[in-house]
C-alpha cells in the first residue's frame, strides 16, 4: 500500500504479544505524519500516543473499554453512551454524529452508518495523495458506505466454504412467533441484539410493554428513540414479552415460550436466525460495490479473515488478512 500513501501495522505490547487489531499511518493533506489506531487498546501513558483511537462500536471485541479512557478516542455519540452504560466509566474522547465529520490532526474524518448496532460507525478519510480510506467495523448493511481505495473490513461470516456463513434473517419466523405466543421471551445480548429485538417488535406492530433485565433496559432506553413502553422484569404482570440475555432465559417462568435470536446452534432453546452481520454473499457484494485497490481484513480472530481475503483474491482483488501484515512495531517505535 506504499504507493497509496498508507502503512498498516500491528503493535506488540510490553508482554511481547500482539495488541488487538491494527493501526494506520499516513500523511495528512498538510503533509504531517498521522497515526490512527483502530478498535484497539490504549498505549500506556509513557509511550507515544496515536493521533486517534477510532472505536467503531461498543462490543467488547473492539476494545472500547480501554480506548474510551483516552482523550484521543473518537466514536459516535451513541457508541460513547453505550460504552459508558456497559462499563460504568466516563467516556473521555471526542464524539460525532453519524453522517457528520470532525477534524483530527488536520484530517477530516466522516462517520457513515453500517447498521451493525445502534451507533456503530464506519470511518472514512483521505490522505495527502488523495487515497480514500474506509474502516467499516462490523457491517449489517453496506448500502450507505462510500467507495474507497483502501478498504479495512471484517469477515465474521466471510468464509465462502462454510455453510453457516450463508443466511437470511428469518423475519417471517419472528413475526409468526410473535403472533402465536402470548407469553414470550427472547434471548438477546444486552447490547446490539436486545435493541434489534425491540426494533423488530415495534416494527411488526407490537405496542405492549417489553420487559428487560437491567443492563438491556438501560442501553435500550438511552440508545433507541422509539423503544416505546419498556420496563424492568420486576414490573411485568400477566402475559408479556421479555428480552433478556440468552443465559437468563432459565430464570424466567417455565410457562413462557423461549427463543434465542442467533445464528448459532448450541443453545438449548429454539433459535431464530436474526444476525447483526452481513453473510458471505453480503460481504463479497460490499467489496465488489466499493471496488477498492486494496482490501485488508482485520476482524475477527481465527481463520475467517484469511479465507475471506483468499476468496477476494480469487475474484481479482488485491487483499490480505491481518495475520499477513509484517509491519510490527513496539510501543516505543510508533
Amino acid at each position: 500500500m506504499i504507493d497509496l500513501g498508507v502503512m498498516v501495522f500491528r503493535q506488540k505490547n510490553t508482554k511481547g504479544t500482539f495488541k488487538p487489531h491494527l493501526s494506520v499511518k499516513f500523511r495528512s493533506c498538510e503533509g504531517e505524519l498521522v497515526t490512527f489506531s483502530i478498535d484497539t487498546t490504549r498505549n500506556p501513558a509513557k509511550y507515544v500516543q496515536p493521533d486517534a483511537y477510532l472505536i467503531t462500536h461498543a462490543h467488547s471485541d473492539h476494545h472500547g473499554m480501554s480506548a474510551m479512557l483516552s482523550e484521543r478516542a473518537v466514536c459516535s455519540v451513541k457508541t460513547a453512551q453505550a460504552l459508558e452504560i456497559r462499563h460504568d466509566r466516563a467516556y473521555k474522547g471526542r464524539t460525532m454524529e453519524i453522517g457528520s465529520s470532525i477534524e483530527v490532526s488536520g484530517v477530516t474524518i466522516t462517520a457513515y452508518p453500517n447498521f451493525h448496532t445502534v451507533g456503530s460507525t464506519s470511518f472514512y478519510w483521505e490522505n495527502e495523495v488523495g487515497t480514500r480510506i474506509l474502516v467499516t467495523g462490523d457491517v449489517k448493511d453496506a448500502s450507505l458506505l462510500p467507495k474507497c481505495d483502501v478498504l479495512i473490513t471484517e469477515a465474521n461470516y466471510g468464509d465462502p466454504g462454510d455453510a453457516t456463513c450463508y443466511f437470511d434473517d428469518d423475519i417471517i419466523g419472528f413475526r409468526n412467533i410473535l403472533q402465536d405466543n402470548a407469553c414470550l421471551a427472547f434471548g438477546a445480548y444486552a447490547f446490539g441484539k436486545a435493541q434489534r429485538a425491540v426494533g423488530l417488535l415495534r416494527g411488526l406492530g407490537y405496542n405492549g410493554a417489553i420487559a428487560m433485565e437491567e443492563k438491556s433496559l438501560a442501553l435500550t432506553r438511552y440508545l433507541l428513540e422509539d423503544a416505546g413502553d419498556i420496563i424492568g422484569l420486576g414490573e411485568a404482570c400477566g402475559d408479556s414479552i421479555c428480552v433478556v440475555p440468552p443465559w437468563d432465559l432459565d430464570k424466567l417462568p417455565m410457562n413462557m415460550s423461549k427463543y434465542v435470536m442467533t445464528g448459532r446452534c448450541d443453545y438449548r432453546y429454539p433459535t431464530i436466525q436474526i444476525s447483526d452481520h452481513l453473510d458471505a454473499r453480503g460481504l463479497t457484494g460490499m467489496v465488489q460495490a466499493m471496488d477498492p485497490e486494496f482490501t485488508l481484513v482485520y476482524h475477527p480472530s481465527g481463520h475467517r479473515p484469511g479465507r475471506f481475503a483468499s476468496h477476494l483474491r480469487g475474484l481479482g482483488f488485491n487483499a490480505i488478512s491481518l495475520d499477513k501484515v509484517n509491519n510490527i512495531l513496539s510501543n516505543d517505535f510508533i
